[in-house]
């Protein structure tokens, strides 16, 4: 969740949406983002709505948030019904961050238990809370498992303290293996994010990062090149070369490196850059995003999307809470998007799914730039043969490149 929103519409107070948004609903599975902005220090790479306890002012509180976020339920259950959505039970339900487990588990409980209360919930639904190694207990992950929550994602980004120091984070790799056990015991499945590329990052050292992680075993690995976003403490220090930059090369080493190791230990990659155990064990939530189901997502800055209609709320928690306790919507602004650029995500979205996506879905420009990237070694020819483009190793590392091919002039 960048912290600069982006442009678009106003969005009306009462939060009404237009009539596109019930067209087809019923077959759409219907999700739910939280998110909770609070971090007990910020990482010098991150660009997320985030804050720290000494950066929040005016009234905005940690103790008083998980209520605000009630609040954002009721009023979304509302807007939802008066809009002529149908009644739909959670499919997802996922916190994310900051660090969600800087509010006490109770109070994530009560905002589960909120929205469950409002809408239901699915069988064997998937939901997931972000964790920051040094922010959970085995009591507070016993807790959390008992609310309902049944899966817990850390943030443990490298085994290697130089590594970890540069990202400014705060916990320690002994710290990781205590984590990943009491989430077990809780039975909560258990996914480790991981960053490749770091400044001052060796080949050895992700090696090392990788061999680490899959030595938890866990049922799910996110690893992802780091992007140094503008504005960042990250980005100042190597404007002013106090850490070295970015390499391209060296993400696509560490890339092929983390999918071999990863794959090796068996699990599977499901999205360029995600892998998990088994097929019930990639993580739902994304794959609403990718496949363009319905979402709401509560807390400031958070993003929605119901049936073709987008929104973001403002960006600052003072400013969130002060809306709603008004009754009036908390969104900054929204877009409704039109056939052609629904068209357009969804290439852009599902060429990234080991799934695929159909090449009748393209245009036919896009479907004529197949054979290309078959020859070029990008897309795997079995697959295009039998009518669906998915991306060989070569492509994931060029997927972006693959998509500007395929999606019309």
């Amino acid at each position: 969740m960048p912290s600069v929103l982006p442009l678009g519409d106003p969005a009306p107070s009462d939060g009404r949406l237009p009539e596109q948004a019930a067209s087809g609903a019923a077959s759409r599975a219907f999700g739910l983002y939280v998110h909770i902005p609070f971090c007990a220090v910020r990482c010098g790479y991150c660009d997320f709505n985030t804050y720290t306890a000494t950066e929040l002012g005016g009234g905005a509180s940690q103790d008083a948030y998980a209520s605000t976020a009630i609040s954002e339920v009721d009023f979304a259950a509302r807007v939802l019904e008066e809009s002529g959505l149908p009644a739909r039970k959670l499919s997802t339900v996922f916190f994310g961050g900051g660090t969600p487990t800087l509010l006490p588990a109770e109070d994530l409980a009560r905002i589960l238990r909120a929205a469950i209360d409002t809408w239901g919930i699915e069988p064997g639904a998937e939901v997931t809370t972000e964790a920051n190694p040094d922010s959970v207990t085995p009591e507070s992950l016993q807790l959390l498992a008992d609310a309902g929550f049944t899966r817990v994602s850390f943030g443990m980004q490298s085994a290697v303290p130089h590594v970890l120091k540069v990202l400014d984070r705060t916990h320690t790799p002994s710290r990781v293996p205590l984590v990943v056990q009491w989430a077990r015991d809780a039975g909560l499945a258990v996914s480790l994010d991981l960053i490749y590329g770091t400044p001052g990052e060796s080949l050895d050292d992700w090696r090392y990062s990788l061999e680490t992680a899959l030595s938890y075993r866990p049922d799910h690995i996110s690893a992802y090149a780091l992007i140094v976003e503008d504005g960042t403490k990250l980005a100042a220090q190597i404007r002013r070369g106090e850490v070295p930059g970015i390499d391209d090369d060296d993400h696509a080493d560490k890339y092929e490196l983390a999918d071999r190791m990863i794959s090796d230990a068996g699990l599977h990659w499901y999205e360029v850059s995600n892998w998990s155990a088994t097929p019930e064990q990639a993580c739902r939530h994304n794959l609403a995003y990718w496949r363009g189901d319905d979402w709401w997502g509560i807390g400031p800055g958070a993003h929605s999307h119901v049936g073709g209609v987008r929104w973001w709320n403002v960006k600052h928690p003072t400013a969130y809470a002060g809306r709603l306790a008004s009754g009036a919507s908390p969104a900054a602004g929204r877009e409704t998007l039109d056939a052609e650029t629904r068209s357009v995500e969804k290439v852009m979205l599902e060429a990234r799914l080991s799934s695929g996506l159909q090449t009748a879905a393209l245009s036919p420009s896009g479907r004529k730039a197949v054979a290309g990237l078959i020859a070029d070694g990008l897309v795997a020819p079995a697959d295009a043969f039998r009518g669906r483009l998915v991306l060989t190793l070569k492509g994931r590392l060029l997927a972006d490149a693959v998509v500007r091919r395929i999606l019309p002039d």
